[in-house]
């Protein structure tokens, strides 16, 4: 069985307790048990736990955006190589719920893996650092909030000189390649307050031998290549922008069914058909618009309601009792004749 991730309330993935957790778990699926009749109630319980967990956390489908952005840091991480400043990055960015989290955190997890699988070596190492900027950040708040991934004990006595120095050494010694900074967005260029933070930025870029991935909403309509410090950073940095899929042509069409399908393919259900959602995808595309996030959680609620009424197959019914985002419910559904009409007039 799967092993259950669980971790505790105070190690998030932005702690190298909470990454590392993450990292390492189990992702193979559950086996579905066909004899069901001869377990007792405690086991016939277990089991649907075990698989009510493993849909709560639905594999990541290999989507042709996150192909690319692993195939651009993986170049990157070799170019940087000899760099000793002026490191080239990379910065993902694109509406809310097209999967930019998702796209870093698995480039983050792929990269540490590779790195533990080709250097098996003892002793402290941390590749991948993943945190977040926090709402009206201060440039010592991302400091402090590198030093609580590493785990290091800061108090408010100490300055923002202490704390860099402190997390730069560290970083250096557990041999750190990748330093992942999601919601970016949370930068103000315009504020004094988010200069000072774009600079802290940069200064940890020039004093650590890391590639460093940004991940943000928009990045450019919120100004973050504006002036002179964002000059700076579009010069450094190159752009992939997460969309999403789109449903006007039928490479389209095929592209959305085939994500329909491999989601389809990764449920542990015991009464549900092959090809039952890929009959709906038209139907899950006007639920979702395209939105990877969104229809993740339409198709993995679903399935968890189908364990918990025990019908164990997904009907358009389940799928209709799913509420989704806002998003999502409050955008007029397009028609295939409106994604044609998109399509053909460049509209994603």
């Amino acid at each position: 069985m799967t092993e259950k991730f669980d971790p505790p309330p105070d190690e998030p993935l932005t702690t190298k307790e909470g990454w590392s957790r993450w990292v390492q778990r189990d992702l193979n699926p559950p086996e579905l048990i066909w004899n069901l009749d001869q377990l007792s109630l405690e086991e016939k319980a277990t089991y649907d736990e075990v698989r009510l967990d493993y849909h709560s956390d639905l594999i990541v489908v290999n989507t042709p955006t996150i192909q690319e952005i692993i195939k651009t840091i993986r170049r990157l991480l070799v170019l940087n190589r000899r760099q000793v400043s002026a490191r080239r990055g990379l910065i993902v960015t694109g509406p809310a719920g097209t999967g930019k989290t998702t796209a870093i955190t698995q480039l983050g997890r792929a990269h540490e893996l590779g790195v533990r699988l080709r250097n098996p070596i003892k002793g402290p190492r941390i590749p991948v650092v993943y945190v977040t900027v926090p709402p009206a950040a201060t440039p010592r708040m991302v400091a402090v909030e590198f030093a609580r991934f590493l785990g290091l004990p800061f108090g408010p006595r100490h300055n923002i000189t202490d704390v860099t120095n402190a997390v730069c050494a560290v970083l250096c010694d557990v041999g750190c390649e990748l330093v992942l900074i999601d919601e970016i967005h949370n930068i103000s260029l315009t504020t004094r307050s988010g200069a000072e933070v774009s600079d802290q930025l940069k200064y940890f870029s020039e004093r650590l031998p890391a590639t460093f991935v940004y991940a943000g909403i928009d990045v450019e309509r919120v100004g973050l290549f504006s002036g002179t410090r964002g000059k700076q950073i579009a010069s450094r940095f190159a752009t992939i922008a997460t969309r999403p899929f789109a449903y006007g042509s039928k490479t389209q069409r095929d592209n959305w069914r085939a994500l329909v399908a491999t989601l389809e393919s990764a449920l542990r259900l015991q009464h549900h058909k092959t090809d039952t959602l890929t009959r709906h995808s038209e139907y899950l595309y006007q639920r979702t618009h395209g939105m990877l996030g969104s229809l993740s959680h339409l198709i993995r609620g679903a399935a968890i309601d189908t364990i918990l009424d025990g019908t164990e197959k997904i009907t358009k019914a389940h799928l209709e009792a799913i509420r989704l985002d806002h998003a999502a419910e409050t955008t007029p559904a397009a028609t295939s004749a409106a994604a044609t009409k998109q399509s053909k007039t460049g509209v994603a």
